[in-house]
């Protein structure tokens, strides 16, 4: 059990998914970082474990498992391979959209397919020019009948060339009301993607830009009302988007902690273990401290989220801290590794990259940070979507 959050089934879900990821994700690792771009594959073969469906109602096919459950998912996953955690939270953000906006038809077409591993969803929202500035986004659709038109670019897209189904945030009008979501079938004529760029880190996950030129969409595929957009980006990246990447932080952390310390036990100088000299434990115990703190927060808040009660606060706090601390103890393995650290036959290297890839989505530290002050402040606006779609599942009640 880990603080008192976790039950028996979690933890059984959680040994399933980490013997999962060692099976089928570690061998899969040198492909991946040899060619640094999409693994279909493996993309699909975890998609078809269910586990993109953790949060989708049992109604419509998904385990209704929860967001703990969801979160240990992800972070197992990352733990050993950050791309793909970031492969199941970004389809995770994703399932949000259907799930809070959707019609009923659309979350009886959508959801179990999703929920069998037959469908990866996105959620697109960034714009080349407006960045994560939700309200300066161009990408425009237009109403012609029965259809809507769709055109413009979004970047930064989480499994942009693995998604089947993208659901894309563009402006039917001015404003803050002005902004609206529509799922985008791949296949659609006018529809395509820029070709995948290497980055630095997260080697087999995509997030790359989605071009739309005079696409077609039918009404029906329109997410909840023209005007829902703003609603739809925030209470994703808020709900799912900060607890899914808080998760891959976590899993990220926990390897480089595992990792480092059995370099320390193993590593000689000077006639002895490295793990036997004070400064070196020193780290180590930053580290695991640094490890545990961020578990606790992030367990927390995906609680308190899985029991309806208000935690939009409590969801940024744990992107924040999960981030920072896994940045400052990837830090601290890099100086025990020292030189032998740099080199890519060991993973520390890999995990240093990844956890940088982490601090940017669903809003910079400083983003946290200041909406944090508003709310020490009470100057905090907007809804608290914690309490709108929050609520209990029978995983975490049991």
């Amino acid at each position: 059990m880990y603080g008192g959050f976790t039950t028996e089934r979690h933890e059984r879900l959680r040994a399933r998914v980490r013997a999962f990821a060692e099976a089928e994700a570690r061998p899969r690792i040198p492909e991946m970082e040899a060619t640094r771009t999409v693994h279909h594959e493996l993309s699909r073969l975890i998609a078809r474990q269910g586990w993109i469906g953790v949060t989708i109602d049992r109604a419509y096919g998904g385990m209704g498992a929860g967001h703990l459950a969801k979160t240990i998912t992800i972070e197992e996953l990352a733990r050993v391979s950050g791309a793909m955690g970031a492969m199941v939270q970004a389809s995770q953000l994703g399932v949000a959209k259907i799930a809070h906006f959707g019609s009923e038809q659309q979350k009886r077409t959508w959801l179990p397919a999703i929920a069998r591993g037959d469908c990866l969803p996105t959620i697109a929202v960034t714009e080349p020019e407006s960045g994560g500035h939700v309200l300066g986004m161009r990408a425009t659709a237009r109403r012609e009948g029965d259809t809507y038109v769709l055109n413009g670019r979004k970047v930064f897209v989480g499994n942009s060339h693995v998604g089947d189904l993208h659901g894309v945030v563009v402006r039917t009008g001015p404003g803050s009301r002005g902004l609206s979501a529509f799922l985008l079938e791949s296949d659609r004529p006018g529809f395509s993607l820029a070709p995948q760029q290497p980055a630095m880190g997260l080697h087999g996950f995509s997030f790359g830009e989605l071009v739309m030129e005079d696409v077609r969409v039918p009404a029906a595929n329109l997410l909840g009302e023209e005007g829902d957009g703003v609603a739809v980006a925030y209470s994703s990246s808020v709900l799912y988007g900060r607890a899914n990447l808080t998760a891959v932080s976590l899993g990220i952390h926990r390897a480089l902690v595992e990792e480092t310390t059995a370099f320390a036990a193993a590593r000689s100088l000077y006639g002895r273990p490295l793990a036997e000299l004070d400064s070196v434990k020193q780290k180590l115990g930053r580290m695991q401290s640094s490890l545990m703190t961020a578990e606790a927060v992030a367990y927390h808040a995906v609680d308190l989220l899985d029991r309806g009660l208000p935690c939009d606060a409590e969801l940024m706090n744990a992107k924040l801290v999960g981030v920072e601390s896994s940045l400052d103890s990837a830090r601290l393995a890099m100086e025990i590794h020292a030189a032998c650290g740099l080199f890519t036959d060991r993973p520390i290297e890999r995990f240093v990259r990844d956890a940088h890839h982490i601090y940017a989505p669903a809003g910079t530290s400083d983003v946290q940070r200041l909406r944090l002050a508003e709310v020490a402040l009470g100057v905090a606006k907007g809804a608290q979507w914690s309490v709108r779609f929050g609520g209990g599942t029978e995983l975490a009640a049991a």
